[in-house]
């Protein structure tokens, strides 16, 4: 009996940013078909539960704090405090209450179809969507992203402690917070929960300093603006065991029972809530990876052209967290762009000539902001890692303390480096701490993707007065050396 398919071009499983992107970039300005299959909402993490819904969270606390250092302002404040449920509001407004009408208008608007459910694979080009087999002319693409992971500490899963989907989507505030881990998202929800009014914050990190990965003064500005915040952090500590007599699975963002007791071993913490920041895993597990041969349940390794890295195989694609390169938003949605332009000139026929079909900027140049208070803006390689990648280096770095920096807010704290490939005399990376040093990084990926040498950023001056300032003070330090 012959099996009847429905029969598209491009089949996307996953329907987050970096799924639509590559569905959109592989079909534009041509007749083929592309299917977009998702389980959950079509925008994926990002829209509901991640960026979107978190920087809802950060942005008035940020305004807030910024109001009450400028003088003719912060006395009409008195001491007023954030409106929680007005932020909810807001948040609530930014990811459509949950929502999806919108993305499904845009997709279809791109011709692109949506096909509801739970995608995986059955066989070369073959998906299987429940009892609806799909199959592909051209290109299966995989972006189905990571899932929080929970440590296997005795009695947590138990527990049922928040994850993130339930800190970005809070409902009632927690009075008293664990949090474990020391990350991005570990330190921005200590950020918007105390700005938010939780009365205890309490963070458990297992190494000795917050975001290890960046550059080291990075965790420390971070550490001291949270404390400054009454955030309490310990560090070189992780859970023994948790305990929540009175557990209730009362829906996500909402508190999941009565007060959890966290054994430390030397002591315990009696709190609301405990949320788990400690990593993600790829969402690989149900995907049929080995009906083509793959293994189950990791991440999906990738060529630069997004090609699964498997003998044989020129239309089996993997983009966004999923493939472990960069797991981040637009770097998931860069890496799709990449497999759009790939699959559309494979399935025309054309050789892959140019940059535009190798992903290279996801690998030593990706730019990150985490929204804590300071912000953390960086690009490219830090120190440890440029020297871990054999490269010789120099480095400059400064306080940020310009006339911009000034105007901007009174007692501005803020801090910058540069890392210099000696031999190319261009930048490997930057970093930049302080108040919205964010609007500061897109300047950084330039001159770091584009290999610009220090000879040339002399001629990029900076407008005055502004933050920006602090790149002919870092110029100049790095000349006085």
């Amino acid at each position: 009996m012959v099996m009847a398919y429905d029969m598209y071009d491009v089949i996307v499983i996953g329907g987050g940013p970096a799924g639509e992107n590559a569905a959109a970039y592989a079909i534009a300005g041509s007749d083929r078909t592309a299917a977009l299959v998702e389980r959950n909402l079509v925008g994926g993490e990002c829209s509901y539960w991640a960026c979107i819904p978190s920087k809802a969270l950060l942005r008035p606390g940020h305004v807030l704090d910024s109001a009450r250092s400028m003088p003719g302002v912060r006395e009409q404040l008195s001491s007023q405090t954030l409106d929680f449920e007005a932020v909810l509001s807001r948040r609530d407004a930014f990811v459509s209450h949950h929502n999806d009408s919108s993305q499904i208008k845009w997709a279809n608007n791109n011709g692109i179809d949506i096909i509801r459910g739970a995608g995986r694979l059955a066989g070369e080009r073959l998906v299987e969507v429940g009892d609806q087999v799909l199959r592909a002319r051209h290109a299966v693409v995989l972006a189905t992203g990571t899932t929080a992971s929970v440590p296997d500490v005795p009695g947590l899963r138990a527990a049922l402690p928040w994850t993130s989907r339930d800190a970005t989507n809070m409902h009632e505030l927690p009075k008293r917070v664990v949090i474990v881990g020391g990350g991005v998202v570990a330190c921005e929800c200590a950020t918007w929960l105390a700005a938010l009014g939780a009365e205890e914050v309490i963070m458990l990190v297992r190494g000795k300093s917050l975001l290890p990965k960046a550059e080291a003064f990075v965790g420390e500005m971070v550490a001291a603006g949270l404390r400054s915040n009454g955030v309490e952090i310990l560090f070189s500590t992780s859970p023994k065991g948790v305990v929540r007599p009175e557990v209730r699975d009362t829906g996500e963002g909402w508190i999941h029972g009565g007060p959890v007791t966290v054994d430390l071993g030397h002591e315990t913490l009696t709190t609301d809530e405990i949320v788990v920041a400690a990593g993600r895993a790829p969402s690989t597990h149900e995907l049929g990876l080995a009906t083509v041969g793959l293994t189950d349940g990791g991440y999906v390794g990738v060529d630069d052209h997004m090609t699964v890295l498997r003998s044989g195989n020129d239309w089996l694609y993997a983009v966004g967290d999923v493939n472990g390169r960069s797991p981040l938003t637009h770097m998931g949605k860069y890496q799709a762009r990449v497999c759009g332009d790939v699959i559309a000139a494979r399935s025309e026929k054309r050789a892959l000539e140019g940059s535009r079909y190798c992903a290279t900027a996801d690998l030593q140049q990706v730019p990150q902001v985490i929204f804590t208070a300071p912000e953390v803006a960086s690009v490219g390689l830090t120190e440890s890692a440029a020297a871990s990648d054999g490269f010789d280096v120099t480095t400059v770095e400064l306080d940020i303390a310009v006339a911009g920096s000034s105007l901007l807010r009174n007692k501005y704290k803020g801090h910058a480096k540069l890392v210099i490939n000696n031999h190319t005399q261009c930048l490997l990376g930057a970093t930049f701490v302080g108040p919205e040093v964010g609007e500061l990084i897109h300047a950084a990926t330039i001159a770091v993707v584009g290999e610009v040498p220090l000879d040339k950023l002399w001629h990029a001056v900076p407008a005055f007065p502004t933050v920006s300032e602090v790149w002919l003070r870092l110029l100049e330090a790095l000349r006085d050396q």
